[in-house]
C-alpha cells in the first residue's frame, strides 16, 4: 500500500540521514536539513507528494517529501519549491538525497513503476503565487536531468544494514533573473526526498603572491573563468602586470598572472606580511629578498632603511650596489721611474700601499710642458700621444711619444678608483720632471715614381718638413699588394731617390719610407702603390720611346696619370678584397625565381646551427620592455599571453607572446625558435609581423604584433551572417596576398586554414602559424591532422598530391586556399562536415568537390573549383587568384549571381548540411542545429514554442521578434523553407 512505502521510506531516512561535506567553498541559498518547521511546497496534485516529518542520528527534526502511487497508472505528480533568491549566482548546484524503491521488489506492481524522477527550474525577478494555479502546466519550466539511483532498495530491514541513499548533484545555468524555482516530478516511482540543498560555487578569499584575491563567484559555465583583481598587501607594490587570479567552475584559483612584492625597506614574513627592516639592516629593492645586515663602514639608524649611509672619510661609488661595502680614495703611487728616449718617454712606478678596499684603481697623466726655469708650466700639445692611453691607465707603465726636442715636461701620475670623485680632497698623485734630447725627424710626406721596367722601377721623394738635424739616410719597406706586410722587404738608401731592382713583372708593390737622424728613425709615410711593367708594356714602351727632356710638360702629364692610375688600381683591388666577403651570402638572396633581387626564403634547418638563423632573422629583445598581462591561450610549447611591448624611442603596443614552457630540451627550444627564424624573414601587410624573441632569459618567448579578432574560422563563427559579399571578399583577396609573397619567396606554407588566419580589429587578415614541419615528425592530439598516411597532414585542406606523394608546393598551398575561401563563404563551417579523413580522401579522389555555401556567388566557387583542379599544373597561380578578386571587388555586379547546388554526384554528401527536421524535438533543438541559439528567447517568449508555429513565421516575424540581422534572418528563413518541404513530404505530422 500506499502507507506501507512510506513507511518503509521513512525508516530508510531515519536510519541513512547524515550531513555531507564539500571540499570547495560554496554559498547554501536552501538546505532544508536545517528546517525545523514545514517547507510549504507546492504539489500537484494532492495525492501526490507528502510532507512526512522525522528525525536524523542526531534526533534533530528533519522534514522530507515521498511519493508512492505505483499502483495506480499514467502517474505525473509535481513538487515545486519555494522561489529561491540567487543572490547574483550564475551557475546552481542542487544537491539530492534520495532513496528508491525497486519496482521488482513490490509485488503485483504495474509495469509502469519508474525508479527515476526529473528535476526542473524555472527564472523568474519576483515570487510567483502557486496556490490555486497549476502553475507546472503554464510556466515553461527547464530540465535539469533525469535523476536516477545508483543503488535501489528491494526489502525493508529495520536494522538498516541493507537501506541505502543516494546523492546527487546536478547544476544549471546562466541565470540571469533575481531568483528561481525547483520542481520534481515524479511519473510513477515509490522514492523519498530526504533532503535537498540549494548552494553555488565560489572561490575564496585568499592571500597568494603577497596579494588579497576577494572571495568571487564561479562563473555561468563549468568551464568558465572569472577574473579576480588582486591588491597588494600593506608595504609590497605590484612587480609588472595588474594582479589576477582566475576562478574556475570548481570554485578553485588558478592560472596567476602577476605579483607582488615586498617595498624596498621591508621583508616577506611568513608569505602573509611585509615586514620593515630593523636599524642596522637594509633592503634596497623591491622583491622577495631579506633584510641584509649593513656592508662595511656604513650603519643604519632608523626602521625600513633602503640603503646604509656611508660613515665619514668613506664613499659608495657611481656603479657600486646598496650591498657593497663603502670604500675610501687610494693612495699616491710609488717609486717612479722615467727613461727617455730623444723626445719621448717610458714611465714606470709602484701601486699605492692603499687603495681604498676596492680593486677598480686606475692612473691617469696629467702632461706639463714648462720653462727652463720650470716657473711656469702649460699643458701639453694635443699631438703628444701615450700609449696605450693618458687616462684610466690599468697597468703601472706608459709611454709618451711626439714631445719637442730639448723641452722640460713635468709628468703627473694620479691614483684613482671609483669613489675618488666622491671625495671633496685631490686625488693622491706624485709627479717626475724630464728633459728631452734630440727629435726624430717628421714623416716623409710623399713619394713619386720617375721609371719602371718589367723588374725594377724608380722612386723619389721629398726630405721631411721637420728634420729636426741634419738626414743620415732613408729606409724603405715594400712588399707585393697580394701578399702580408710581414713579407716585406728593407732597402737603405743615402739620398732621396731609389732604384728598386729584383721585382717580379706587372706586379702591385706597397711602398714606404722613412728618414733617420742621430735622434733616430722618424714614423714611415703612408701606403703607396707601384707597378711594373708586363711584357707587352715593356715591349711597347721600347718601340715608342723618345727622349727625355728634363722638365718638360708632356713628361709631367704622363707622370701624373701613371699615378692615378695606379691609384685606381689599389682602390679598386682594397674594395674587391671588401665585397668578396659578403659574396656567398648575397647568393642566398638573389638566386631562385623571382624578379630580380627578389628576397628567397632561406630553411633554418639549413643552419648546422640553428641558433645562428635566429640571431640572423630574429631581433633579440631585452625582456624588460615585454609586460604580460593575460593568457589568450595555450600553444604546443606553452601559453600564449597579450602583452604589450616598449621598444626604445618607439611607442607602446600590444603583442602576442608565445612562451617556452619550463624544462623544455634543446630540442624543443630549437622548434620553437624555428617559427620565429621562418617569421623574422618575412616582410608583407597580410603576414603576421614578428617584433622579436627573448632568448638571453626565461622564459623564452617569440613576440609577435597582437590580432585582437583572433583566428578567422571561430572569428567567422562568432559573426555568422554579419558580413557582405564585398567584405569576405576583401579578406579573402588579402589571404591571396599575402600567400603570393610567399609563393614568390619560394615558401611552401604546407598548413594553410583559416584556423590559420589571424584578424585584426580592421579586419584585415594575415598568414600566420609557420610551424608545420613539426607536424611531419612529432605526434599531436589535433583532430585537424592525420598520421595514417605516415605523417602529420591536415587531410581536408590537403591537395591530393601532397597527401599521397607529400609533393608541397605553391600549386599545394593554392587548393588548400580554396578550402579557405569555402570556410570564409560559410561563415567558419567544417570542410566536408563529419566526414572522416579516410573518408575525404576517398571522395577526392572520385572528383567529388565541396558544394557552394549558402548564397554564395557563382564567380567565387567557379575559383573554389579551379583551385581544387586534380592536375596541379592548371591551377591559378596566386598572382592570378589576386587578380581575379581585384576584378570582382571592381565589379560588384559579377558577385549578384549566386551558385546552384548540383544534383549530382555530390547529393548524398550535401545532405549532410541540411538539418533533418524529424530530429528535432523542439524550437531549441532546431535553433542549435542552425547555429541561431542566441534567439531561443526571443522564439518562445514571442510564443514560437513548437516547430508547426514556427514554420508559418514570415520575415515580419523574424523582424518583429527581434532578428535584426539581414544575414541571420535569410538563414533562418531558408531553414523554415525546407522544414517546409521535408513537413509536406513527411507522412508523419509534426508534433
Amino acid at each position: 500500500t500506499k502507507a506501507g512505502c512510506s513507511l518503509v521510506l521513512f525508516c530508510v531516512a531515519n536510519r541513512w540521514f547524515s550531513l555531507s561535506f564539500s571540499f570547495f567553498a560554496a554559498e547554501t541559498l536552501m538546505d532544508t536539513r536545517v528546517a525545523t518547521a514545514e517547507l510549504g511546497w507546492t504539489a500537484y496534485p494532492n495525492s501526490g507528494w507528502e510532507e512526512v516529518s522525522g528525525y536524523d542520528e542526531n534526533l534533530n527534526t528533519i522534514r522530507t517529501y515521498q511519493v508512492c502511487n505505483v499502483f495506480e497508472p499514467s502517474q505525473n505528480n509535481w513538487l515545486l519549491t519555494t522561489f529561491i533568491d540567487r543572490r547574483g549566482a550564475q551557475r546552481i548546484y542542487v544537491e539530492i538525497r534520495f532513496t528508491v524503491r525497486d519496482c521488482s521488489s513490490i509485488p503485483n506492481v504495474p509495469g509502469s513503476c519508474k525508479e527515476t524522477f526529473n528535476l526542473y527550474y524555472y527564472e523568474n525577478d519576483a515570487v510567483i503565487a502557486t496556490k490555486g494555479t497549476v502553475f507546472w502546466m503554464e510556466a515553461p519550466y527547464l530540465k535539469v536531468d533525469t535523476i536516477a539511483a545508483d543503488e535501489s532498495f528491494s526489502q525493508v530491514d529495520f536494522g538498516g544494514r541493507l537501506m541505502k541513499v543516494n546523492t546527487e548533484v546536478r547544476s544549471f545555468g546562466p541565470l540571469s533573473k533575481n531568483g528561481f524555482y525547483l520542481a520534481f516530478q515524479d511519473y510513477g516511482a515509490c522514492m523519498s526526498l530526504l533532503s535537498v540543498r540549494v548552494f553555488y560555487k565560489k572561490c575564496p578569499s585568499v592571500v597568494q603572491n603577497f596579494a588579497v584575491f576577494p572571495e568571487t563567484m564561479t562563473g555561468a559555465e563549468s568551464t568558465s573563468l572569472v577574473i579576480a583583481r588582486g591588491t597588494c598587501i600593506a608595504n609590497s607594490e605590484e612587480v609588472d602586470v595588474p594582479i589576477k587570479l582566475y576562478c574556475n567552475g570548481d570554485g578553485e584559483w588558478m592560472v596567476p598572472i602577476g605579483s607582488c612584492t615586498c617595498k624596498a625597506g621591508f621583508e616577506p614574513d611568513n608569505g602573509n606580511v611585509c615586514r620593515a627592516c630593523p636599524p642596522g639592516t637594509f633592503k634596497s629593492t623591491q622583491g622577495p629578498s631579506l633584510c641584509l645586515q649593513c656592508p662595511p663602514n656604513s650603519r643604519s639608524t632608523s626602521e625600513a632603511a633602503t640603503i646604509c649611509v656611508c660613515r665619514n672619510g668613506y664613499y659608495r661609488g657611481d656603479g657600486d650596489q646598496p650591498d657593497k661595502p663603502c670604500t675610501s680614495v687610494p693612495s699616491s703611487p710609488r717609486n717612479v721611474i722615467s727613461i727617455v728616449n730623444e723626445t719621448s718617454v717610458i714611465l714606470e712606478w709602484h701601486a699605492p700601499r692603499e687603495t681604498g678596499g676596492r680593486d677598480d684603481v686606475v692612473y691617469n697623466i696629467v702632461c706639463k710642458k714648462c720653462q727652463a726655469n720650470r716657473r711656469s708650466c702649460s699643458h701639453c700639445d694635443d699631438n703628444v700621444e701615450f700609449v696605450p692611453r693618458q687616462l684610466g691607465l690599468t697597468e703601472t707603465r706608459v709611454f709618451i711619444s711626439n714631445l719637442l726636442a730639448h723641452t722640460v715636461y713635468s709628468f703627473e701620475i694620479q691614483a684613482v678608483n671609483g669613489v675618488s670623485n666622491k671625495s671633496p680632497y685631490p686625488a693622491q698623485h706624485v709627479s717626475i720632471d724630464i728633459t728631452t734630447n734630440q727629435a726624430a725627424p717628421s714623416i716623409v710626406p710623399i713619394m713619386h715614381q720617375i721609371s719602371s721596367t718589367m723588374n725594377s722601377f724608380t722612386l723619389s721623394w721629398p726630405q721631411p718638413e721637420q728634420p729636426n738635424g741634419i738626414i743620415l739616410d732613408y729606409e724603405l719597406r715594400y712588399y707585393e699588394k697580394d701578399h702580408a706586410e710581414i713579407n716585406s722587404t728593407i732597402l737603405r738608401s743615402q739620398t732621396n731617390t731609389a732604384r728598386v731592382e729584383a721585382l717580379r713583372p706587372g706586379t702591385v708593390y706597397v711602398v714606404q719610407v722613412r728618414a733617420r737622424t742621430v735622434a733616430g728613425f722618424g714614423k714611415y709615410s703612408s701606403k703607396m702603390c707601384f707597378q711594373t711593367l708586363t711584357d707587352d708594356d715593356f715591349k711597347s714602351e721600347l718601340r715608342e720611346q723618345l727622349p727625355l727632356i728634363a722638365g718638360s710638360a708632356a713628361a709631367g702629364v704622363v707622370f701624373i696619370v701613371s699615378l692615378i692610375a695606379i691609384s685606381i688600381v689599389c682602390s679598386r683591388k682594397r674594395a674587391y678584397s671588401k665585397e668578396a666577403v659578403y659574396s656567398d651570402k648575397l647568393q642566398h638572396y638573389t638566386t631562385g625565381r623571382g624578379s630580380p633581387g627578389m628576397k628567397i626564403y632561406i630553411d633554418p634547418f639549413t643552419y648546422e646551427d640553428p641558433n645562428e638563423a635566429v640571431r640572423e632573422f630574429a631581433k633579440e629583445i631585452d625582456v624588460s620592455t615585454v609586460k604580460i598581462e593575460e593568457v589568450i591561450g595555450a600553444g604546443e610549447f606553452g601559453e600564449v599571453y597579450k602583452g604589450r611591448l616598449k621598444l626604445p624611442g618607439k611607442r607602446e603596443i600590444y603583442v602576442a607572446i608565445k612562451t617556452l614552457k619550463a624544462g623544455y630540451v634543446e630540442k624543443q627550444r630549437r622548434d620553437f625558435l624555428s617559427e620565429a627564424s621562418i617569421m623574422g624573414q618575412f616582410d608583407h601587410p597580410n603576414i603576421i609581423r614578428l617584433e622579436g624573441v627573448v632568448t638571453k632569459s626565461r622564459p623564452v618567448m617569440i613576440v609577435t604584433e597582437f590580432m585582437e579578432n583572433g583566428a578567422l574560422d571561430s572569428f567567422l563563427r562568432q559573426n555568422d551572417g554579419q558580413f557582405t559579399v564585398i567584405q569576405l571578399v576583401g579578406m579573402m583577396r588579402g589571404i591571396s596576398a599575402g600567400m603570393k609573397y610567399l609563393s614568390e619567396m619560394n615558401y611552401v606554407h604546407r598548413d594553410l586554414a583559416a584556423r590559420n588566419i589571424l584578424v585584426n580589429s580592421n579586419l584585415v587578415c594575415k598568414v600566420s602559424d609557420f610551424g608545420l614541419s613539426r607536424y611531419l615528425q612529432d605526434d599531436t592530439s589535433d583532430p585537424s591532422y592525420t598520421s595514417s598516411l605516415g605523417g602529420k597532414i591536415p587531410v581536408r585542406w590537403t591537395a591530393p598530391e601532397a597527401i599521397a606523394y607529400r609533393k608541397f608546393t605553391s600549386a599545394s598551398d593554392v587548393w588548400s586556399y580554396g578550402i579557405v575561401m569555402w570556410e570564409v563563404m560559410s561563415f567558419g563551417e567544417r570542410p566536408y562536415w563529419d566526414m572522416s579523413n579516410q573518408d575525404v580522401i576517398n571522395a577526392i579522389e572520385q572528383d567529388y568537390r565541396l558544394p557552394p555555401p549558402m548564397d554564395c556567388p557563382s564567380a567565387l566557387h567557379q575559383l573554389m573549383l579551379d583551385c581544387w583542379q586534380k592536375d596541379r599544373n592548371v591551377r591559378p597561380r596566386f598572382t592570378d587568384i589576386v587578380s581575379t578578386l581585384d576584378k570582382m571587388i571592381r565589379n560588384p555586379a559579377s558577385l549578384k549571381a549566386v551558385a546552384n547546388i548540383p544534383a549530382v554526384p555530390s547529393q548524398p554528401l550535401l545532405d549532410r548540411s541540411i538539418p533533418d527536421v524529424n530530429t528535432f524535438s523542439s524550437v531549441e533543438d532546431w535553433l542549435a542545429a542552425i547555429k541561431m541559439s542566441q534567439y531561443r528567447d526571443n522564439f518562445l517568449n514571442s510564443g514560437f514554442t513548437s516547430l508547426q508555429l514556427v514554420v508559418q513565421m514570415t520575415s515580419e516575424d523574424l523582424l518583429r521578434i527581434g532578428v535584426t540581422l539581414a544575414g541571420h534572418q535569410k538563414k533562418i528563413l531558408t531553414n523554415i523553407q525546407s522544414m517546409r518541404v521535408q513537413m509536406s513530404q513527411s507522412s508523419t505530422p509534426m508534433a
